[in-house]
C-alpha cells in the first residue's frame, strides 16, 4: 500500500497511513465536526422526543462552505426571484437539514474513531464495507469544503498542480488533492 486505499474483498478496504497522514486527516475531520456543528435550532438536549420533532433552519447557511454542504433542494440559481421554489427549499430544509447534519457528523466521527484506533501512530486501517461508505461521505465533505475555501472551479482545477511553493494556499491545495486521491482509491477499492 502506498497511502491509498486497496481492496480488502467484499466491498471492504484497507489503507496504510503514516503518523503524519493520520494526524492530518484526523485534524481535518475534527475541524469538519466543528464546522458542521448541530446547526441552528439543532440542539434538542437530552430529550429524545424533542429531538424527534425538532425543526431545522429554513434559510440556507451564510457560510459558503456550509451552503455547499447543505445546498437548497429546490430552485434555479439562474432564477433567484422564484418565490415558489424558495418557499419549497425552505420547507425542505426545515425538515431535512438536522438529519443531514447528524449524518455528516457521524461520518466524520467514524473517521476520527478509526484513526484514534491507531493510537496516535501510523498503521494499517481496515474498513468494513459499511464503514467505507461513511468514509466516502466524510472525505467528500472535506473535499467540498476545501474546494469552497480555495474557490476551486472545475475548469481551473489543473492549475492547482502548478502553484508555486511560496503560495500560502499550497498546504490546503495539497490536502485537497490528497483527499481526492483517497476518495478515488476508496471508490476503486470497494468496486473490486
Amino acid at each position: 500500500m502506498a497511502g491509498l486505499f486497496e481492496s480488502a474483498g467484499g466491498g471492504s478496504a484497507a489503507i496504510a497511513l503514516d503518523e503524519l497522514e493520520a494526524s492530518i486527516l484526523r485534524s481535518l475531520e475534527v475541524q469538519m465536526l466543528e464546522l458542521i456543528g448541530p446547526g441552528p435550532g439543532g440542539d434538542a438536549g437530552d430529550d429524545p422526543l424533542a429531538a424527534l420533532f425538532a425543526e431545522g433552519p429554513s434559510e440556507a447557511p451564510a457560510d459558503p462552505a456550509l451552503a455547499r454542504l447543505f445546498p437548497d433542494a429546490y430552485g434555479d440559481p439562474e432564477k433567484p426571484d422564484d418565490a415558489e421554489a424558495r418557499e419549497a427549499a425552505r420547507e425542505f430544509r426545515r425538515y431535512t437539514e438536522l438529519d443531514l447534519r447528524a449524518r455528516k457528523r457521524e461520518d466524520a466521527l467514524q473517521v476520527v474513531r478509526a484513526l484514534d484506533g491507531l493510537g496516535g501512530e501510523g498503521g494499517v486501517l481496515k474498513l468494513a464495507a459499511a464503514d467505507c461508505l461513511r468514509w466516502l461521505g466524510a472525505l467528500n465533505d472535506l473535499r467540498l469544503t476545501l474546494g469552497v475555501r480555495l474557490e476551486v472551479a472545475e475548469e481551473d482545477e489543473q492549475g492547482l498542480y502548478d502553484l508555486p511553493d511560496t503560495d500560502e494556499r499550497k498546504p490546503l491545495v495539497m490536502a485537497y488533492l490528497w483527499l481526492g486521491a483517497l476518495q478515488e482509491s476508496l471508490l476503486e477499492a470497494i468496486a473490486d
